[in-house]
Protein backbone atom coordinates (compact mmCIF):
# COMPACT_ATOMS: atom_id res chain seq x y z
CA UNK A 1 0.00 0.00 0.00
CA UNK A 2 1.10 3.33 -0.51
CA UNK A 3 2.12 5.66 2.41
CA UNK A 4 0.79 9.40 0.92
CA UNK A 5 -2.97 10.39 -0.33
CA UNK A 6 -3.31 13.20 -2.33
CA UNK A 7 -6.75 14.97 -2.24
CA UNK A 8 -7.85 18.07 -4.41
CA UNK A 9 -11.10 19.68 -5.18
CA UNK A 10 -10.58 21.41 -8.22
CA UNK A 11 -9.71 21.01 -12.21
CA UNK A 12 -6.40 23.36 -11.49
CA UNK A 13 -6.13 20.97 -8.17
CA UNK A 14 -6.83 17.90 -9.97
CA UNK A 15 -4.13 18.25 -12.41
CA UNK A 16 -1.40 19.88 -9.81
CA UNK A 17 -2.31 16.83 -7.85
CA UNK A 18 -1.66 13.79 -10.41
CA UNK A 19 1.79 15.60 -10.76
CA UNK A 20 2.69 15.26 -7.25
CA UNK A 21 0.97 11.94 -7.13
CA UNK A 22 3.76 10.88 -10.07
CA UNK A 23 6.28 12.27 -8.89
CA UNK A 24 5.76 10.94 -4.89
CA UNK A 25 3.99 7.59 -5.79
CA UNK A 26 0.81 8.43 -4.02
CA UNK A 27 -2.52 7.96 -4.26
CA UNK A 28 -4.92 10.60 -5.82
CA UNK A 29 -8.38 11.07 -4.81
CA UNK A 30 -10.76 13.31 -6.64
CA UNK A 31 -14.03 14.21 -6.97
CA UNK A 32 -16.10 12.21 -9.28
CA UNK A 33 -16.52 14.45 -11.84
CA UNK A 34 -12.76 15.03 -12.12
CA UNK A 35 -11.43 11.41 -11.51
CA UNK A 36 -11.66 10.18 -14.82
CA UNK A 37 -9.89 13.03 -16.43
CA UNK A 38 -6.98 12.94 -13.91
CA UNK A 39 -6.83 9.35 -13.33
CA UNK A 40 -7.97 9.64 -9.52
CA UNK A 41 -10.15 7.07 -7.02
CA UNK A 42 -13.54 8.78 -7.70
CA UNK A 43 -15.22 10.08 -4.34
CA UNK A 44 -18.69 12.20 -3.32
CA UNK A 45 -17.62 13.89 -0.74
CA UNK A 46 -14.50 14.80 1.07
CA UNK A 47 -15.62 14.48 4.92
CA UNK A 48 -16.64 10.79 3.86
CA UNK A 49 -13.61 9.94 2.37
CA UNK A 50 -10.90 11.51 5.02
CA UNK A 51 -13.20 9.64 7.55
CA UNK A 52 -12.48 6.38 5.43
CA UNK A 53 -8.83 6.71 4.65
CA UNK A 54 -7.45 9.20 7.12
CA UNK A 55 -5.81 6.22 9.88
CA UNK A 56 -4.35 4.37 6.28
CA UNK A 57 -1.90 6.62 4.94
CA UNK A 58 1.07 7.92 7.50
CA UNK A 59 1.27 11.28 4.85
CA UNK A 60 -1.40 13.32 3.68
CA UNK A 61 -1.37 16.17 0.83
CA UNK A 62 -4.38 18.38 0.46
CA UNK A 63 -4.63 20.79 -2.71
CA UNK A 64 -7.90 23.04 -0.72
CA UNK A 65 -8.47 26.01 1.38
CA UNK A 66 -6.78 25.37 5.08
CA UNK A 67 -10.25 26.08 6.63
CA UNK A 68 -11.99 22.98 4.83
CA UNK A 69 -9.22 20.68 5.82
CA UNK A 70 -9.02 21.30 9.03
CA UNK A 71 -12.33 21.10 9.43
CA UNK A 72 -12.46 17.34 7.51
CA UNK A 73 -9.53 15.96 9.63
CA UNK A 74 -10.87 17.90 12.90
CA UNK A 75 -13.31 14.45 13.95
CA UNK A 76 -10.13 11.73 13.29
CA UNK A 77 -6.99 13.16 15.45
CA UNK A 78 -5.57 11.38 18.40
CA UNK A 79 -2.04 13.20 19.44
CA UNK A 80 0.56 14.41 18.27
CA UNK A 81 2.35 10.52 18.00
CA UNK A 82 -0.19 8.95 15.86
CA UNK A 83 -1.85 11.34 13.67
CA UNK A 84 -0.26 11.37 10.07
CA UNK A 85 1.55 14.32 8.55
CA UNK A 86 -0.99 17.04 6.69
CA UNK A 87 0.23 18.99 4.34
CA UNK A 88 -2.22 21.32 3.30
CA UNK A 89 -1.32 23.92 -0.38
CA UNK A 90 -2.98 25.91 -2.34
CA UNK A 91 -3.83 24.79 -6.33
CA UNK A 92 -0.88 27.27 -8.02
CA UNK A 93 1.82 25.23 -5.09
CA UNK A 94 2.71 28.19 -4.06
CA UNK A 95 2.45 27.99 -0.57
CA UNK A 96 2.96 24.25 1.05
CA UNK A 97 1.77 24.89 4.45
CA UNK A 98 2.95 21.90 7.34
CA UNK A 99 -0.37 21.50 9.11
CA UNK A 100 -0.13 18.68 11.48
CA UNK A 101 2.74 15.78 13.06
CA UNK A 102 5.24 18.50 11.98
CA UNK A 103 7.87 16.77 13.93
CA UNK A 104 7.50 12.85 14.57
CA UNK A 105 4.96 12.42 11.41
CA UNK A 106 7.42 13.92 9.50
CA UNK A 107 5.27 16.91 7.90
CA UNK A 108 7.71 19.59 8.20
CA UNK A 109 10.59 17.14 5.96
CA UNK A 110 7.03 16.78 3.77
CA UNK A 111 6.01 20.37 3.23
CA UNK A 112 9.37 20.83 2.23
CA UNK A 113 9.55 17.81 -0.23
CA UNK A 114 6.44 18.95 -2.52
CA UNK A 115 7.60 22.99 -2.40
CA UNK A 116 10.64 21.25 -3.88
CA UNK A 117 8.17 19.68 -6.77
CA UNK A 118 5.77 22.37 -7.40
CA UNK A 119 8.43 25.77 -6.73
CA UNK A 120 6.78 27.11 -3.98
CA UNK A 121 7.62 27.93 -0.53
CA UNK A 122 7.47 25.49 2.49
CA UNK A 123 5.31 27.09 5.46
CA UNK A 124 6.72 25.99 9.06
CA UNK A 125 5.73 27.34 12.12
CA UNK A 126 7.10 25.04 14.45
CA UNK A 127 8.96 27.09 17.32
CA UNK A 128 12.30 24.72 17.00
CA UNK A 129 12.27 25.17 13.33
CA UNK A 130 11.50 28.80 12.85
CA UNK A 131 14.32 29.33 15.69
CA UNK A 132 16.64 26.63 13.99
CA UNK A 133 17.60 25.14 17.19
CA UNK A 134 17.18 21.44 18.08
CA UNK A 135 13.60 19.90 18.48
CA UNK A 136 14.36 16.96 21.11
CA UNK A 137 11.78 14.62 19.74
CA UNK A 138 13.06 14.50 16.09
CA UNK A 139 16.40 13.84 17.54
CA UNK A 140 14.66 10.99 19.31
CA UNK A 141 13.10 9.73 16.65
CA UNK A 142 16.47 9.75 14.33
CA UNK A 143 18.30 8.25 17.25
CA UNK A 144 15.77 4.99 16.74
CA UNK A 145 14.19 5.81 20.79
CA UNK A 146 10.39 4.99 21.70
CA UNK A 147 9.21 8.81 23.54
CA UNK A 148 7.51 7.26 26.67
CA UNK A 149 5.69 10.53 27.66
CA UNK A 150 4.86 12.53 24.60
CA UNK A 151 3.40 15.39 26.56
CA UNK A 152 6.91 16.00 28.19
CA UNK A 153 7.86 17.49 24.82
CA UNK A 154 6.53 20.69 25.50
CA UNK A 155 8.84 21.19 28.29
CA UNK A 156 12.23 20.54 26.73
CA UNK A 157 11.57 21.88 23.50
CA UNK A 158 10.34 25.29 25.48
CA UNK A 159 13.54 25.45 27.56
CA UNK A 160 15.59 24.78 24.70
CA UNK A 161 13.97 28.14 22.91
CA UNK A 162 14.05 29.96 26.16
CA UNK A 163 18.03 29.42 26.52
CA UNK A 164 17.53 26.97 29.59
CA UNK A 165 19.42 24.70 30.89
CA UNK A 166 18.52 20.92 30.15
CA UNK A 167 19.55 17.87 32.33
CA UNK A 168 20.38 14.89 30.46
CA UNK A 169 20.89 11.07 32.00
CA UNK A 170 22.10 9.52 29.05
CA UNK A 171 24.84 6.91 30.77
CA UNK A 172 25.13 5.01 27.59
CA UNK A 173 24.90 8.38 25.18
CA UNK A 174 22.52 6.72 23.31
CA UNK A 175 21.52 10.56 22.35
CA UNK A 176 25.19 11.40 21.11
CA UNK A 177 25.31 14.34 22.49
CA UNK A 178 28.20 13.73 24.76
CA UNK A 179 30.46 14.01 21.87
CA UNK A 180 29.14 16.75 19.86
CA UNK A 181 28.34 20.28 20.43
CA UNK A 182 24.50 21.47 19.65
CA UNK A 183 23.94 25.06 19.02
CA UNK A 184 21.43 26.78 21.27
CA UNK A 185 21.38 23.64 23.41
CA UNK A 186 22.85 24.04 27.07
CA UNK A 187 23.28 20.56 29.08
CA UNK A 188 23.92 19.46 32.97
CA UNK A 189 24.82 15.97 32.54
CA UNK A 190 23.26 13.80 35.32
CA UNK A 191 25.83 11.31 35.70
CA UNK A 192 23.93 9.52 38.63
CA UNK A 193 20.25 8.75 39.19
CA UNK A 194 20.11 9.92 43.00
CA UNK A 195 21.62 13.57 41.61
CA UNK A 196 18.77 14.16 39.32
CA UNK A 197 16.78 17.63 40.24
CA UNK A 198 12.90 16.89 40.33
CA UNK A 199 10.75 19.85 39.01
CA UNK A 200 13.36 20.78 36.60
CA UNK A 201 13.04 20.09 32.87
CA UNK A 202 15.54 17.28 31.83
CA UNK A 203 15.64 13.74 29.24
CA UNK A 204 15.84 10.38 30.86
CA UNK A 205 17.41 7.88 28.36
CA UNK A 206 17.21 4.20 29.83
CA UNK A 207 15.94 0.78 28.65
CA UNK A 208 14.42 0.07 31.94
CA UNK A 209 10.96 0.56 33.31
CA UNK A 210 10.86 4.77 33.76
CA UNK A 211 7.91 6.87 35.83
CA UNK A 212 8.49 10.10 34.33
CA UNK A 213 8.49 12.58 36.50
CA UNK A 214 7.40 16.08 36.38
CA UNK A 215 8.92 17.86 33.34
CA UNK A 216 10.82 14.71 32.79
CA UNK A 217 10.84 13.46 29.22
CA UNK A 218 11.80 9.22 29.25
CA UNK A 219 13.44 7.85 26.21
CA UNK A 220 13.89 4.31 25.85
CA UNK A 221 16.06 3.25 22.74
CA UNK A 222 14.93 0.31 21.01
CA UNK A 223 18.37 -1.77 21.78
CA UNK A 224 16.62 -4.83 23.68
CA UNK A 225 17.22 -8.37 21.70
CA UNK A 226 14.78 -10.76 22.99
CA UNK A 227 15.77 -14.13 21.58
CA UNK A 228 12.72 -16.64 21.70
CA UNK A 229 12.63 -20.56 21.35
CA UNK A 230 9.29 -22.55 21.42
CA UNK A 231 7.18 -25.27 20.64
CA UNK A 232 5.25 -25.61 17.41
CA UNK A 233 1.89 -24.53 17.37
CA UNK A 234 2.30 -22.35 20.27
CA UNK A 235 -0.12 -19.27 20.17
CA UNK A 236 0.96 -15.73 19.84
CA UNK A 237 -0.99 -15.17 23.22
CA UNK A 238 1.44 -17.40 25.09
CA UNK A 239 4.27 -16.40 23.63
CA UNK A 240 3.53 -12.42 24.29
CA UNK A 241 1.80 -13.32 27.35
CA UNK A 242 5.50 -14.91 28.20
CA UNK A 243 8.15 -12.02 26.88
CA UNK A 244 5.74 -9.08 28.75
CA UNK A 245 6.18 -10.95 31.80
CA UNK A 246 10.14 -11.79 31.72
CA UNK A 247 10.47 -7.93 30.82
CA UNK A 248 8.52 -6.97 33.62
CA UNK A 249 9.86 -9.04 36.23
CA UNK A 250 13.54 -7.93 35.12
CA UNK A 251 12.30 -3.58 35.04
CA UNK A 252 12.73 -4.09 31.22
CA UNK A 253 10.45 -1.38 29.25
CA UNK A 254 9.12 -3.03 26.33
CA UNK A 255 9.22 0.00 24.70
CA UNK A 256 13.13 -0.82 24.14
CA UNK A 257 12.28 -4.13 22.07
CA UNK A 258 14.01 -3.82 18.84
CA UNK A 259 13.51 -7.38 17.94
CA UNK A 260 12.50 -10.97 18.31
CA UNK A 261 15.04 -13.47 17.01
CA UNK A 262 14.91 -17.20 16.56
CA UNK A 263 16.42 -19.74 14.64
CA UNK A 264 15.92 -19.93 11.16
CA UNK A 265 13.79 -23.62 10.97
CA UNK A 266 11.69 -21.42 13.17
CA UNK A 267 10.70 -18.71 10.50
CA UNK A 268 7.23 -19.46 9.65
CA UNK A 269 6.03 -20.60 13.30
CA UNK A 270 2.58 -18.74 13.53
CA UNK A 271 2.98 -17.95 16.55
CA UNK A 272 6.23 -16.09 16.39
CA UNK A 273 5.37 -13.98 13.39
CA UNK A 274 2.08 -12.38 15.12
CA UNK A 275 3.79 -11.88 18.02
CA UNK A 276 6.68 -9.81 16.58
CA UNK A 277 3.73 -8.31 14.52
CA UNK A 278 1.97 -7.60 18.09
CA UNK A 279 4.80 -5.50 19.26
CA UNK A 280 5.72 -3.94 16.21
CA UNK A 281 9.23 -5.49 16.14
CA UNK A 282 11.14 -7.95 13.15
CA UNK A 283 11.42 -11.23 13.63
CA UNK A 284 15.24 -12.34 13.35
CA UNK A 285 16.47 -15.45 12.14
CA UNK A 286 19.71 -17.57 12.08
CA UNK A 287 21.07 -20.61 10.86
CA UNK A 288 22.35 -23.39 12.71
CA UNK A 289 25.42 -23.63 11.44
CA UNK A 290 25.55 -19.41 12.49
CA UNK A 291 25.37 -20.53 16.36
CA UNK A 292 27.15 -23.40 16.36
CA UNK A 293 30.05 -20.94 17.84
CA UNK A 294 27.87 -19.04 20.24
CA UNK A 295 28.72 -20.01 23.41
CA UNK A 296 25.71 -19.41 25.79
CA UNK A 297 25.52 -20.02 29.54
CA UNK A 298 22.74 -22.70 29.39
CA UNK A 299 22.90 -24.88 26.98
CA UNK A 300 20.34 -27.83 25.91
CA UNK A 301 20.72 -31.01 24.83
CA UNK A 302 17.13 -31.84 24.18
CA UNK A 303 17.90 -28.30 21.99
CA UNK A 304 20.59 -30.02 20.75
CA UNK A 305 18.65 -33.35 19.85
CA UNK A 306 15.78 -31.65 18.10
CA UNK A 307 16.88 -28.89 17.02
CA UNK A 308 19.99 -29.36 15.88
CA UNK A 309 21.79 -26.65 17.97
CA UNK A 310 22.61 -26.22 21.93
CA UNK A 311 20.95 -22.74 22.35
CA UNK A 312 18.00 -20.99 20.32
CA UNK A 313 17.13 -17.89 22.27
CA UNK A 314 20.27 -17.12 24.35
CA UNK A 315 22.07 -17.89 21.01
CA UNK A 316 20.44 -15.68 18.86
CA UNK A 317 19.98 -12.78 21.17
CA UNK A 318 23.51 -12.66 21.84
CA UNK A 319 24.68 -12.63 17.96
CA UNK A 320 22.06 -10.63 17.18
CA UNK A 321 23.18 -8.30 19.93
CA UNK A 322 26.78 -8.63 19.40
CA UNK A 323 27.48 -9.40 22.50
CA UNK A 324 28.52 -12.16 24.83
CA UNK A 325 26.05 -11.09 27.77
CA UNK A 326 22.90 -11.60 28.24
CA UNK A 327 20.97 -9.20 30.75
CA UNK A 328 18.26 -11.83 31.31
CA UNK A 329 19.66 -15.44 30.89
CA UNK A 330 17.15 -18.47 29.27
CA UNK A 331 14.13 -18.33 31.10
CA UNK A 332 11.29 -21.15 30.70
CA UNK A 333 7.42 -21.56 31.03
CA UNK A 334 5.88 -25.02 29.30
CA UNK A 335 6.21 -24.09 25.65
CA UNK A 336 8.56 -20.77 25.50
CA UNK A 337 11.84 -19.58 26.03
CA UNK A 338 12.74 -16.26 26.21
CA UNK A 339 16.48 -14.42 26.73
CA UNK A 340 17.75 -10.77 26.78
CA UNK A 341 20.69 -8.92 25.40
CA UNK A 342 21.42 -5.67 25.41
CA UNK A 343 22.60 -4.05 22.26
CA UNK A 344 25.87 -2.52 22.07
Amino acid sequence: MKETAIYALTNQGARLGRHLADQLQSELFLPAHLSKSFGGIPFDSLMDVIANQFSHYPRQIFIAATGIVVRAIAPHLTSKDQDPAVVVLDQQGDFVISLLSGHLGGANELAREVAGLTGGKAVITTGTDTAGVLSIDILAQKRNMSIANIEAVKWINGAILAGDPIQIFDPEDRLGLKTQDVDNLTIEWVEKEENWSMGYPGVWVTWGRKKPGLKELVLHPRCLIAGIGCNRGTPFQEIIGFITDTFNRNSLSLKSLKCLTTIEAKKHEKGLLDAAREFGAPLITFSASDLDSIEVPNPSGTVKKYIGVSSVCEATALLKAGTDRLLVPKTKNRNVTVAIALES
